[in-house]
């Protein structure tokens, strides 16, 4: 005897309708709580082995297009289409299912859960030539859709995915192909998502999406391909958001996002092609953000949202905004730790040069300079001292002629107050205290003041430092000038 010989009235209505495509409704009110699905009497209890005699062997009505349309019904047993080839649409809205569907390499036209609870869906592999509809699900166990093929869109909105232990992902999307967009805002997951290796040829919707994963890896996206954006506005997540190696052409969009997981990595966009990351509005990132090697077109990040650590070395881009200061963007270039990174500088620089602040652009090569200063030797850390104070390497030039005004004011008052003898009485020209002391100070040029005058006492000792310190001005002045000449 099969499963459609022997049918309870519930099942009967199911049979009668499906060849027509028509609606069954068992639901006592729209709002009803399918949490109370386990309360749920015969009167509207369908077997899930009913519902795959149905879909594998029913007879089609000529002129009738069939499709299997529940809404409010218990589902006990399993609902075994593993493999199964299925022409008809199936709807199973606002069901309460006992046991785990098993859709394993199955092919459908169109698959509906809208509003369901279920212990869970293995569904690896499975192919939807049209939509695949999750929305508001409420998911007990793992969802497997690794390998998946949806032609059309999957929708998950507010759906919310738990499992009885963190040993698997509560939602598998690895390796799944869809056609069109993914459409989560709102979702809940307490447990890891994982859409390692997805492609999406549409947008990625996680507005207001929760992910709560504390000790681990929250939402796995590594190696991810988006066709266009991925909207993650006001996303909450407890653990890290990986998105390593994705592929996204438009927008990475985090504004107003709270990314937690104290002590590791909250994001890490390492290694990533993204036309735009925004990072603005929301709390401070609470872990490490990581945006190593990856190439960025415009980069969008708040210091306020900057966490104590922050790995940049290099990561490519070609506008910084909101547009700050440099005082104001050269901390996050020193939370890499210990080690000394050049390149983020001179991206920095680049991005200042590019909308033409070239002041904030020599700040940067300060701070370069500075930061380099202390990886070397003691010797170098003093010369580097010296050139930071005279010329601030090349970049504060006017300092050096500051230095020599300063020097040449005390060299004049001092030897115009008590001239040096000259060498020669009968020869030597007419004593100027200022030319005598440029003739001191520069060492190239000469005013013919020098070689006439000997200067003896402690005015020789004076003489002595205005030709060190000259020389000295005069070699950081030449290094300076021959870095910024090299660099432009």
């Amino acid at each position: 005897m099969s499963e459609t010989d022997d049918l309870t009235p519930a099942e009967s209505r199911v049979r009668r309708a499906f060849p027509r495509g028509e609606s069954v409704d068992f639901r006592a009110a729209e709002n009803e709580d399918r949490a109370l699905g386990t309360s749920w009497g015969a009167e509207r209890t369908v077997r899930a082995s009913v519902l795959r005699t149905l879909l594998l062997t029913s007879p089609r009505h000529e002129g009738e297009i069939a499709a299997l349309k529940i809404t409010g019904a218990r589902i006990t047993g399993a609902l075994d289409l593993k493999y199964a080839t299925i022409d008809a649409a199936v709807r199973l809205s606002h069901c309460w299912f006992d046991d785990v569907p098993d859709l394993y390499g199955a092919q459908l036209r169109q698959l509906d859960l809208s509003g369901s609870a279920l212990p869970g869906l293995t569904s690896a592999t499975v192919r939807v030539e049209g939509v695949l509809r999750m929305t508001d699900c409420r998911m007990r166990g793992p969802v497997r859709l690794g390998g998946a093929q949806i032609s059309g869109a999957l929708f998950m909105e507010r759906t919310e995915f738990t499992a009885p232990d963190d040993s698997e992902p509560v939602l598998q999307l690895n390796q799944a192909a869809i056609g069109d967009d993914l459409w989560a805002p709102e979702l809940r997951a307490h447990g890891q998502v994982r859409l390692t290796g997805a492609s999406v040829a549409g947008r990625i919707n996680l507005q207001d999406a929760e992910f709560d994963t504390p000790d681990g890896i929250a939402l796995d996206a590594q190696n991810l391909t988006v066709g266009a954006h991925v909207r993650a506005r006001c996303l909450r997540a407890r653990g890290r958001i990986e998105f390593r190696g994705a592929r996204i052409p438009g927008r990475l969009d985090l504004l107003h996002a709270r990314l937690s997981h104290p002590g590791d990595t909250a994001l890490r966009a390492s290694s990533c092609v993204i036309g735009e990351l925004w990072l603005r509005g929301g709390d401070r990132i609470e872990g490490a953000l990581n945006l190593r090697r990856s190439q960025i077109e415009i980069l969008t990040l708040e210091p306020e949202m900057l966490p104590d650590q922050v790995y940049l070395s290099n990561l490519t881009y070609t506008v910084l905004t909101p547009h700050e200061p440099a005082e104001r963007r050269l901390p996050m270039l020193e939370r890499e730790g210990d080690r000394y990174e050049p390149y983020g500088y001179e991206q920095l620089m680049a991005a200042y040069r590019h909308v033409g602040d070239d002041d904030a652009a020599r700040l940067v090569q300060l701070a370069k300079q500075r930061r380099r200063r202390t990886t070397l030797a003691w010797y170098g850390r003093l010369w580097g001292y010296v050139q930071d104070a005279t010329v601030g390497y090349g970049f504060r030039p006017l300092r050096a002629a500051l230095w020599l005004l300063s020097l040449m004011a005390v060299g004049s008052v001092a030897y115009g107050l008590d001239h040096p003898r000259p060498l020669k009485a009968d020869e030597a020209p007419e004593f100027n205290p200022a030319f005598y002391t440029l003739d001191l100070l520069l060492p190239v040029i000469t005013f013919g003041q020098e070689s006439a005058f000997a200067p003896d006492g402690w005015h020789q000792w004076l003489s002595y430092a205005l030709i060190i310190t000259g020389w000295i001005l005069a070699t950081t002045i030449v290094t300076g000038v021959t870095r910024t000449v090299s660099r432009q």
